[in-house]
């Protein structure tokens, strides 16, 4: 029955494996250029999400000079999403000025080729 012993061990030895989380480093990396993204179509502080992401980060690299680990890759992992989802935002009211704009140049353009005779 030395079976039991060796899978008790074994077992031990896994669950000791999933304590040790490994830096965050490439999610650090991609949750900063997402803020840089979004930074770059012009999400500023005023955009909810933007304002998320940038707290998270800033508690993510809180959490890596901790090494809180599992902590630091999941708000890097928000901050990440946050980013994304300010850059949508931003650039989406974008695209509606610029349908609005648009639209009422078209509107102009009808008007006009209405009162021609």
């Amino acid at each position: 029955m030395r079976i039991q012993p060796l899978i008790l061990v074994l077992a031990v030895l896994g669950l000791a494996g999933c304590a040790n989380d490994p830096a965050p480093h490439e999610q650090m990396r991609l949750s900063e250029q997402a803020l840089e993204q979004a930074k770059a179509v012009g999400a500023t502080d005023q955009v909810p999400e933007m304002k998320l992401a940038e707290d998270k980060f800033a508690r993510a690299k809180s959490n890596l000079a901790t090494e809180d680990y599992r902590d630091a890759r999941m708000r890097a992992e928000q901050a990440e999403l946050d980013a994304r989802l300010a850059e949508a935002r931003v650039l989406t009211e974008k695209s509606e000025e610029q349908l609005d704009l648009l639209e009422s140049r078209v509107k102009r353009l009808r008007k006009q080729l209405e009162a021609q005779p």
